[in-house]
């Protein structure tokens, strides 16, 4: 009863596996049609004629014997139309459903915000547009989201700024990603070593991000990874100032340090939306008491960050958060050997609740989060260097005018000495 123009694995035993399905939304009932226009369009129509899924044309119509090829599917999976002079006019891999394939690539405009996203089918069994997605984030670019309808759901660690990053596999195989960040766009596509078994990312009807490797020897899918990985790692469930270790087993939400359960009673009936409040109150800013931070390592850190523009030292990050009485809390990060734009550093900061935060290790690109607290919980200097007692990073004026008045004291005794 329903009939779609599709993409698949080809040679491949068992069920069919379908990566991309032209007409998702516009089931053909009977026998359907595709037709390649004379303006190089691909037009899907019914059994009646009416047209339910085209692509845009290139304007023109060619008869010569000498064009390429107007429409070719690729090894790689792509479906590409071409003009009559051989430009490309329109791809799949522009137009993706629920399945990232390698060469595959999710872009993001820096210039209007929009981009392309991988849509998830309604159920296994019906290829309309369902509830997830998944694409680069609108607001900051740095990161990857994971959508259930308009809210967030799920969301990778933020970006470091590398080129391209490897992940093994198995034996022999290596997956590599890679970030291209110009003027105009971002964009992240993945490939694979040589001789590898098809392997692909796919966005489920359930809400999961799944990387899947093709077993021939029991001619399956295998899953090797699975995002959401832990009930509490999905987005805000542990609320604010609350944070998911997914390091434990099982993983728990826990307060980030210098907090504890807003609610001690919810807490501990496992209903974390209250989230964490401050074991002490912040010193009144400006008031001369001083500031800290406290550092927690390996982290996912939290999102609704900003990005404090210019190449600067960890120190100079520091003391511009300590500075900012709304400054929550800041991470550097270092990226002279990884950067794609040949930026030197990264320094984030947050100015509001810490949401969505996770220990996460540093396989999976954890980083240190660096908390704002009162001067005597604090535990780090500036630059993010621990210290086995407890080290202020701001000095209260009035002991650095003590501090200044024994030392000219001192100077002058030695001097009339």
């Amino acid at each position: 009863a329903r009939r779609y123009l599709g993409i698949w694995y080809n040679g491949m035993s068992g069920p069919r596996t379908v990566v991309w399905v032209g007409n998702r939304e516009a089931p053909a009932a009977g026998s359907p049609t595709l037709a390649l226009a004379n303006d190089s369009s691909l037009v899907v129509s019914d059994a009646d004629g009416r047209v339910l899924w085209r692509t845009p044309g290139s304007g023109g119509s060619s008869s010569s014997s000498s064009s390429p090829p107007p429409a070719l599917l690729t090894n790689e999976g792509n479906l590409v139309v071409r003009s009559p002079n051989g430009t490309v006019v329109w791809q799949s891999f522009d137009h993706p459903t629920d399945t990232f394939v390698p060469g595959m690539k999710v872009r993001l405009s820096h210039l209007t915000g929009e981009g392309n996203r991988i849509v998830s089918w309604k159920s296994p069994g019906d290829p309309a547009a369902g509830s997830f997605s998944y694409g680069l984030d609108p607001g900051t670019s740095l990161q990857l989201l994971m959508w259930n309808g308009t809210r967030p759901y799920w969301r990778t660690p933020v970006w470091k700024g590398y080129a391209v990053a490897s992940m093994y596999l198995s034996a022999g195989t290596v997956l590599y990603t890679a970030i291209v960040d110009t003027e105009e766009e971002i964009s992240i596509a993945f490939t694979l070593s040589g001789g590898a078994a098809p392997t692909r990312y796919v966005v489920t009807s359930s809400g999961r991000f799944q990387l899947l490797s093709w077993n021939s020897t029991v001619s399956a899918w295998a899953t090797l990874l699975s995002w959401p990985s832990s009930g509490c790692s999905t987005y805000k469930r542990c609320g604010a100032y609350g944070y998911c270790d997914v390091t434990a087993a099982p993983a728990a939400c826990r307060c980030l340090d210098g907090f504890e359960p807003a609610s001690p009673t919810e807490w501990g009936a496992g209903r974390f939306e209250q989230g964490c409040r401050r074991k002490e109150a912040l010193p009144p800013c400006g008031g001369g008491m001083g500031v800290g931070f406290v550092a927690m390592p390996t982290m996912k850190v939290p999102d609704k960050f900003s990005l404090d523009a210019g190449n600067r030292s960890a120190e100079e990050c520091a003391a511009r958060c300590a500075a900012n009485c709304s400054c929550e809390a800041y991470a550097y990060a270092n990226l002279q050997s990884s950067s794609a734009k040949g930026e030197l550093s990264r320094c984030i900061v947050w100015a509001g609740e810490l949401v969505d935060a996770q220990m996460i290790g540093p396989r999976w690109g954890g980083e240190t989060l660096y908390l704002r607290v009162p001067v005597a919980a604090a535990s780090t200097w500036p630059g993010g260097k621990a210290s086995r007692n407890a080290v202020k990073i701001a000095v209260p004026v009035s002991a650095a005018v003590l501090l200044l008045t024994c030392i000219l004291f001192l100077w002058f005794c030695r001097f009339r000495g």
